[in-house]
Parts: structure tokens; C-alpha cells; sequence
């Protein structure tokens, strides 16, 4: 390709076509264009040129340093073979042997990776297609070039141990001194070979100032040949001497190339946290690479470097200031481009080192499910910082080095990644100007430190709740938010201005009062304030800010003195935001710092607020029952109106929500916005929370509403259906559906069966067969609207207020509802009619599981990890605040009646007792639990059980 290709060519693909030769189509090449200072442009391989590469492709020195079954060997023997026939005209047969004896060099840890590689590279040797050389020099023929001896390959062991004693090994020095020094620094060092690998350098020891490591494995082949037939060795020391200098040999040869230095260095390194990583490893890398030791992958890139040759003195690259070494070639974790605790690395390869290029893959960049879960990013750096222009064929500009970067993260799969990299945009920064970024983060743009988010407005970090399954609950699993309990906010959905609002927290008091010392309370000095809340996952979904406690799952952006709400609100809304945080950070949970350090144009995004927020941000308000600022009315619909540009009401709902809503009316619950009338709501949220009084004669008053007529009360459908109707009727909204008291009609209940996925079916089969199922999705399988059952689709059915569902409830639902039940059935078999003994039969069987759960012995009992045992409830007497996940255990775990796993429920809720994350202090009531389960003291156990006298025995103890 000359000079006037790259003047001339009208695209990337013109350039590969002329760089390509056969079986090397360099699809991946990439170009970009530049302007030189007359304003000409032409094109540049985005990659560099790399100035320390020898001239000659036999010179080139090439290694893997983790080349595990030698993937990228093989894929630079494919390379390079056709790139050297062409060049040297050599036949095929001549040129892979060339290629193995001269370019390739692999190390890897694992013995058994080692002889993969071997084979890999061997077998792809013998079938590579036997060519003659392309001036038809040279022997060629048919097919592949076949089975034949091949040269010995520069493969080797990087993870051996000497197992033999000190002075026996060093006996292999032959009496020679440095050789002798040589093998006590080799025994000493390779003891940690299996943990350290190639993180090894002989180079950089005092054994390197004495000897050769060509010359250390030569002197040792002769040790080796100098044992006789008999199995006496050197020394005399028989077999065991020989095996010594096998093995040494072996490690001569690791040493050999973990001393050597190459022009290119090409891997996939290894990921390992720093905090997963043994003792000796982490002090191995504290030491010798401080600024990379957070994470292995970046300790091998650095590692890496150390591998690639100095810049040359002459030639190419000529030394001095401006010259760089050989390059590495790594795939590896992205992280560490951006987050805070690599800032020093960074800084220190942006300062030291030559970046090219950076292809940014994301999640999913390997094409297998066992990478799941790993964001990463391909790179090319050069050792040695190249500050002065290059001169050449690929000379740049002399306003400063450029990193060409593309991005291929959104794409979801492999394929489409590969695909991407074929296309996308490349884009070009200056080096030097990375370390101006905040943190010396690595982006594809400018960033103007005096126009960042951070100018106006402070990100404060969520409450660490510590107990999470003992402080905190579902709004819905108490009856209303009792001085024990305060709201709290969490992660928003982003549906909508407000959401995130599902949650209650202990209060302070209450966590200070049971002991909970793991509450970690953080930023409540913006309680009470207004600002946006932010999850740090992902997608970033975001709320407005209700001023409450809110959690470690969300941080919450709050304005620095202006009223700059809704331009922040508009910025975060369109979407900006995110595009500009994740240029920052593509960690799937971004740190809270983070987040406003990118560019805000706040005379932008005011213009925009003004446009769309004239009257300010809206208060709160949501149509979606799982929100504690829900109204409570089934029909009731709130909404932002684009014309007035404020909130509204809205036609009335008929989605999938509005059945579970009158259903939990029905049974008497009321959400908090109901119960707390200084909650801060929009006016027309408040409005439909009025409407709900209206509704309240239709609740049932002891919270027991059975599906079947029972004890003279109307079926549940029936109750349902009066309910929906008052409750549409009475409340017309404001298009005039259901106004004037005649918009009910089997209309609106088909639209609203066939919403809740039971269209052209009853009311009644919807309860039935479909309403707990749904109820349980909806409110996060944790129920409040229990559904038990015989197990008969036509038997006895029951809907239960959780809330209401006490002692005394139980003995009304066993002997009047049930009992009422049992009783007609006997009527029926005495009447004769049929199935009556199989209803009773099933009845009476759902009656004996009830009252087991009424009696509470074990296994049929609530246990409560954090309450010591004269606490523990006995029988059917639930402590709302234990939570529904605790109290509906026996309900699941007494038996089947139909669905497996459910017990007597209809349907078996998402529901386990597994151990709680964390452990508990050792003044916990259940601290030495965890070994009785197999686990460790201190683990938090639920699944444990109790009996009645273990139970009745502490509490007389303690009176």
C-alpha cells in the first residue's frame, strides 16, 4: 500500500482490499482519515503505525503471555505464514517453520494449557494447505502440508515449582558460580510459580546481572546429557538428579521467555479481583505493581508492557525523547479506563506509555455463557511515550498524540459486536488531555471541567440498611405506617415522575431501640429536600425525590442553590444523562461521585425546563397500587397533561391493576396515602383519595370474605361486582365515562377480565383461578390477600386480610367459615347430592391443617432469627412486623392440598427461608445457629423450627 493509496482510496474497504492478501482478508482493519497542516487529507490505519517493529517479518517477536490452548497463536500463525510467503517468497512448508522457529512465543500457568497450545499450533501446521512460494520457488503440492517433525516450538510452563531440596538443585551449576546463583534464584522464585505465573520476570532480578538465560538452559541440556544409561547422573545422584535437571530445563526454558522481550504482545489476560485473590498473590502485586494491583487483569497489562522491547536506540523509532517499544495487543476488563480506583494507573500509562486504540465491547463480548457477566474492552498500547511526531508514511500532527476509540457496548450479542467494529464510528482524542478528565477517566470527547453537573448540583449517597430483611419491608405487609415504621424510597423505575416508593424502613428510633448496629445512616442532611433520586445500575432509572430516608440501592441529586430541579429533570429525562455517564463510566453500578461529573449545559437544559416544566415539576402522584402515594381508588387515574403542562385526571383505568385494587377495598385495606392526610400529593391525587371514602361500606368487616356464598354472606363475585360498580358510577372522571351514574355496563367488566387475562370468563372463575397468582406478581410475592383453599376447584375458598388474620380470626375461619362449609356438606350427602363427600373429605382435611398452624408446632411454626427464643410467637399469634415472607411459612409448608410447594394456598408465592446475606454479631439470639445447617457461626439461618415447649419453657423461665 503506498502513499498514494492513502491519498486517494474513496473508502476503509478500498485500503483493506489492497492491504489483503489471500487467506489474510484483514476485515477488521481500520481506517481514518486526517488532516495534514496544508488542509490535505488522507487515510491512516486507525490502529498507528508501530515504529519499533522490525523491518523484517522474521525479526518480529511475538508472544502470548496467557495463551492458554493457543486461540491467539493459531490466529497469528494464520497471519503471518501467507504474510511471509509473500514477503520472502518462501514455499509454505518453509514459512510455517520459519513462523514457529522464529515469531511465536507462548507461556501459560497451566501444564496441561501448555500441551494444548503445542497440539493446537501443531496440528494447525500439518493441515495448513501445502503452497508453493508465489514466484513457484520452493516444493508444493496437494491438500494440507501432512504430518511431519516440526521445529521445536517456544512453549513453555510458566506455573512449574521445584519440588527438589536447595543443595541438591543447585548442584546442577556444575560448580560454575553464576550458573550456581542463577539456580538458588530459580529455586527460591519458582515455589510461587503455580500462583504467580507469568507475573514472574527474571529480567528485573539480580541472577539477570550474571547470567544469560540462553546460556543458563544450553549449560543445562549438557547437564542433562552427561547422565549415563545406568540412570547416574551428574554428581552421582542417580535418577532423582536426573529428574532435577528435567525439570530444570523446563524452567530454564519459562525463564528464557519470561526474560525475553518482545515487538508484540497479544493476550486475553486473566480477571481476578484483588479482594478474591490468595495472600501471596496480592502481596506479589502490591509490590510490584502498586498503581495496577486492584484487579489481575490490569497487573498482567502492566506486566505485559514489561514484556514488550525498549524503544530503539536506532532504525525505526530511532531512541530518544519521542520513541516507543513494542506493543500489547489485550483483551481485558474496561473498568479500569474508568473507575476511581485506577485513576493513579491510568495517569501512569497516559504519562509513560503510547495509546492507539480502544474498542469498547460491554457485556457480552464473548461469545460464551461462561464470560457472562464480564464488560470488556480490546486495547493496543506501546511501551514508551511517543511525544514527538512521528515522521513517515503514517505521520500525525503535531498537536499531540491521538487515541482512536470505538464503542460496541450497546449491541447485545457477539455477533452484533463483531459487527459494529466493522463500522461504527471511530473516534479521536488527544492522549495528553485524558489527564485533564475528571479522575483521568478515559472518554472519546472533551470535557470542560468549568461546565460540569457538579457546578450546580451536590449527588449524596443512599442509608446502608445492613438488616435489610429485618428493617425493611413492602408498604403493603403492615395496615397503614405505624410509629415503628417510616417511608423510604428506593429504586425508581422511571415509569413515570414518581416511582420508587414501595418501601417502609424501621425509623431511627425503632433500629436504635432493637440494637441494630449495621444501620448505616448517610446524607440525612437532604431528608426533607427535594432533588431527583437515581438508581446506579444499568439503565440509571430515576424519580423525583419525596425528601425521605432513602437506601443504598439510589443516591439522590440535590441542587446546589437555585432552583435548578427541573433543568436537571429535563436533562436526566431525555436521556443525555445517561449517554454522557456512561461515556464516563460503563461499570453496570456506576459510583455515586460519578454521576456528576459529566458535561451539564445548564443554559440548554433551562430553556428546555421552561418548555416543558413552565409551572415547575409536578407533585406526587402514580396510578400504581405498589406506590405509598397511590389514592387507593380502583378507577382512578392521575396524569401529566402536555397541554396545560401540569398534573390532570385521566380517563378511568381499566388495566390489570384495577381488580386487585377493589379486591383489596373488598377485604378492607387502605394504601398509606388513605391514612396519612399530610402527605404531600397533587391536588388531584388527593382528590381521588377523598373519593375512596365512599367506598369504605363496601369492605368487609372482619376480613374474611369467602368465593363461595358461606354463613349467609353474598359470594365473593357478587360483593366484587357491587363494589365495582358504586365505585365507577359514583365517580365519573372528568371525559364523562361513568358519569351520571349509568357508565357501568358487562362492557367495562369484559375490558376488564380480559385485561386481567381472563377475557369471555366470569368474575367469579377470575377469583377462583387467576387473582392470587396475579395478586402475588403484583405486590413482589409478598402477599397481603391470602387465597387458601381445599384444593377443589368447586370446594371451599377463601380470600384472608393477612393484616386482620390474628388468633381470634383463625378460630373464626376454622369453626363458623369452614365450620359453616362442613356442615352443608353433610346436609348435601344426606341429601343425596353428588360430590358432597368428596367436598367434606376435603374440608375436613383443609380444617386439620389449619389447625395445626393454630397449635404452631414444629414444623408448623414462625420463626424469627431475630428474636430470642421467650420471644418466639407461639401458635397462630403473627407479629405483623416479622413480615409476610416469616408469618406465611406454616400456610406453605403444611401440606399440599393441590399445587406443589403452595401448601394451602392457591398458588405457591416466590417465597424461601434461605439464610439472610451477612452476619450477625455475636450477641445476636441465633449467632452459633449456622453450624447446626452447615454453615458457619454468625450465619443468618430462617428455615429453623421450634417446638411448643422449647417455647413455653423460656417464657416461664423469664417470668
Amino acid at each position: 500500500m503506498t502513499e498514494a493509496d492513502l491519498k486517494n482510496a474513496s473508502s476503509e474497504e478500498e485500503l483493506r482490499n489492497k492491504a489483503s492478501l489471500p487467506g489474510v482478508p484483514l476485515e477488521y482493519l481500520r481506517f481514518v482519515q486526517i488532516e495534514d497542516d496544508a488542509g490535505d487529507t488522507q487515510w491512516q490505519p486507525a490502529a498507528g503505525a508501530f515504529d519499533a517493529w522490525p523491518e523484517q517479518l522474521g525479526d518480529l517477536k511475538t508472544l502470548d503471555p496467557c495463551c492458554g490452548s493457543g486461540h491467539f497463536l493459531v490466529a497469528a500463525f494464520l497471519m503471518l505464514v501467507p504474510m511471509r510467503m509473500e514477503l520472502e517468497g518462501l514455499s509454505a512448508h518453509e514459512v510455517v517453520d520459519a513462523v514457529l522457529r522464529e515469531n511465536l512465543h507462548g507461556l501459560e500457568i497451566d501444564q496441561r494449557c501448555v500441551e494444548l497450545a503445542a497440539f493446537a499450533l501443531a496440528l494447525t501446521a500439518w493441515k495448513y494447505p501445502n503452497l508453493p512460494s508465489p514466484s513457484g520457488r520452493g516444493v508444493g503440492g496437494e491438500g494440507a502440508i501432512g504430518y511431519r517433525p516440526l521445529p521445536e516450538l517456544n512453549l513453555a510452563c510458566s506455573g512449574l515449582s521445584v519440588s527438589v531440596a536447595k543443595e541438591e538443585w543447585k548442584q546442577l551449576g556444575l560448580g560454575k558460580k553464576n550458573l550456581t546463583i542463577a539456580l538458588d534464584w530459580m529455586h527460591d522464585t519458582f515455589k510461587d510459580a503455580p500462583v504467580l505465573g507469568s507475573l514472574l520476570n527474571p529480567a528485573k532480578t539480580d541472577a539477570a546481572k550474571l547470567v544469560h538465560w540462553d546460556e543458563f538452559s544450553q549449560t543445562l541440556e549438557h547437564a542433562l546429557s552427561l547422565s549415563s544409561p545406568s540412570g547416574r547422573g551428574a554428581g552421582g545422584e542417580g535418577c532423582e538428579q536426573q529428574e532435577a535437571t528435567v525439570v530444570a530445563q523446563g524452567l530454564a526454558k519459562a525463564a528464557t521467555l519470561l526474560a525475553g522481550q518482545y515487538q508484540w504482545v497479544i493476550t486475553n489476560v486473566p480477571y481476578l479481583a484483588r479482594g478474591k485473590q490468595n495472600q501471596r498473590l496480592r502481596e506479589f502485586c502490591e509490590r510490584h505493581y502498586p498503581a495496577a494491583k486492584n484487579d489481575l487483569a490490569t497487573v498482567f497489562l502492566d506486566r505485559c508492557l514489561e514484556f514488550c522491547s525498549l524503544p530503539s536506540p536506532s532504525g525505526r523509532g530511532a531512541g530518544g525523547e519521542g520513541a516507543i517499544g513494542g506493543t500489547v495487543s489485550v483483551v481485558l476488563p474496561q473498568n479500569w479506563l474508568f473507575l476511581t480506583s485506577y485513576k493513579k494507573f491510568r495517569e501512569k500509562l497516559l504519562q509513560q506509555d503510547t495509546w492507539h486504540l480502544i474498542a469498547r465491547l460491554g457485556e457480552g463480548g464473548f461469545d460464551s455463557s461462561a464470560a457472562a457477566g464480564a464488560f470488556v474492552a480490546m486495547i493496543n498500547l506501546s511501551r514508551g511515550s511517543s511525544v514527538q511526531q512521528a515522521e513517515g508514511l503514517f505521520a500525525e500532527r503535531a498537536d499531540g498524540h491521538l487515541i482512536r476509540g470505538m464503542d460496541v457496548s450497546e449491541p447485545r450479542t457477539a455477533a452484533e459486536k463483531a459487527a459494529g467494529l466493522l463500522t461504527t464510528e471511530i473516534k479521536s482524542v488527544e492522549q495528553a488531555k485524558q489527564l485533564d478528565n475528571p479522575d483521568a477517566v478515559i472518554v472519546f470527547q472533551i470535557i470542560d471541567a468549568d461546565f460540569l453537573l457538579s457546578k450546580v448540583a451536590t449527588i449524596n449517597y443512599g442509608s446502608k440498611p445492613g438488616q435489610t430483611d429485618r428493617v425493611i419491608r413492602y408498604h403493603w405487609e403492615l395496615f397503614g405506617i405505624t410509629v415503628k415504621w417510616q417511608l423510604l424510597e428506593s429504586t425508581p423505575s422511571s415509569l413515570g415522575h414518581y416511582s420508587g416508593k414501595e418501601k417502609i424502613c424501621l425509623t431511627l428510633d425503632e433500629v436504635e431501640k432493637q440494637g441494630i448496629t449495621q444501620f448505616g445512616i448517610r446524607s440525612a442532611d437532604i431528608w426533607g429536600k427535594n432533588g431527583i433520586i437515581q438508581s446506579q445500575i444499568r439503565e440509571m432509572p430515576y424519580s423525583i425525590y419525596c425528601g425521605m430516608l432513602f437506601d443504598n440501592n439510589t443516591s439522590v441529586l440535590v441542587q446546589d442553590e437555585v432552583n435548578y430541579l427541573p433543568s436537571l429533570f429535563s436533562f436526566i429525562k431525555s436521556g443525555a444523562y445517561l449517554s454522557a455517564v456512561r461515556k464516563l463510566n460503563q461499570k453496570l453500578d456506576v459510583a455515586a461521585h460519578t454521576m456528576v461529573k459529566v458535561p451539564f449545559d445548564l443554559d440548554h437544559w433551562t430553556k428546555v425546563a421552561e418548555e416543558k416544566y413552565p409551572n415547575g415539576l409536578p407533585k406526587p402522584y402514580s396510578n400504581d397500587p405498589t406506590q405509598w402515594i397511590f389514592h387507593g381508588h380502583p378507577y382512578g387515574s392521575v396524569v401529566w397533561d402536555e397541554k396545560t403542562k401540569w398534573t390532570a385526571h385521566g380517563s378511568l383505568r381499566t388495566d390489570d391493576t384495577v381488580l386487585q385494587v377493589a379486591v383489596a377495598r373488598l377485604l378492607g385495606y387502605r394504601w398509606p396515602a388513605e391514612q396519612d392526610t399530610e402527605m404531600e400529593l397533587a391536588d388531584e391525587q388527593r382528590e381521588w383519595v377523598n373519593r375512596c371514602e365512599t367506598l369504605l361500606p363496601f369492605a368487609d368487616e372482619d376480613g374474611i370474605v369467602c368465593i363461595p356464598p358461606v354463613r349467609g354472606e353474598a359470594a365473593a363475585a357478587d360483593r366484587l361486582l357491587n363494589l365495582l360498580a358504586a365505585a365507577y358510577n359514583l365517580h365519573p372522571s372528568p371525559s364523562g365515562r361513568g358519569a351520571g351514574g349509568e357508565g357501568w355496563s358487562n362492557d367495562i367488566l369484559a375490558e376488564l377480565l380480559k385485561n386481567a387475562s381472563h377475557a369471555g370468563k366470569s368474575l367469579e372463575t377470575w377469583l377462583r383461578d387467576k387473582f392470587f397468582a396475579q395478586h402475588c406478581k403484583l405486590f413482589q410475592n409478598r402477599p397481603f390477600i391470602w387465597h387458601i383453599w381445599d384444593g377443589l376447584r368447586d370446594g371451599f375458598s377463601v380470600l384472608i386480610n393477612y393484616h386482620k388474620f390474628d388468633a381470634k380470626l383463625m378460630e373464626s375461619l376454622i369453626y363458623l367459615y369452614l365450620g359453616d362449609w362442613i356442615t352443608r356438606q353433610k346436609q348435601d350427602i344426606a341429601a343425596g347430592i353428588d360430590g358432597a363427600e368428596e367436598k367434606l373429605a376435603a374440608a375436613e382435611n383443609l380444617k386439620k391443617k389449619l389447625e395445626l398452624i393454630k397449635k404452631g408446632e414444629a414444623p408448623h411454626d414462625i420463626f424469627v432469627r431475630w428474636k430470642p427464643l421467650q420471644e418466639q410467637p407461639i401458635g397462630w399469634n403473627p407479629d405483623l412486623n416479622d413480615g409476610v415472607r416469616l408469618n406465611i411459612r406454616p400456610f406453605m409448608t403444611v401440606g399440599n392440598v393441590k399445587k406443589k410447594g403452595a401448601g394451602i394456598l392457591h398458588d405457591k408465592p416466590n417465597i424461601k427461608w434461605n439464610k439472610d446475606r451477612g452476619k450477625d454479631v455475636e450477641t445476636a439470639p441465633w449467632y452459633h445457629l449456622g453450624p447446626e445447617y452447615g454453615g458457619k457461626e454468625g450465619d443468618r439461618i430462617n428455615d429453623h423450627h421450634l417446638t411448643l415447649a422449647e417455647k413455653l419453657t423460656a417464657r416461664k423461665n423469664i417470668e
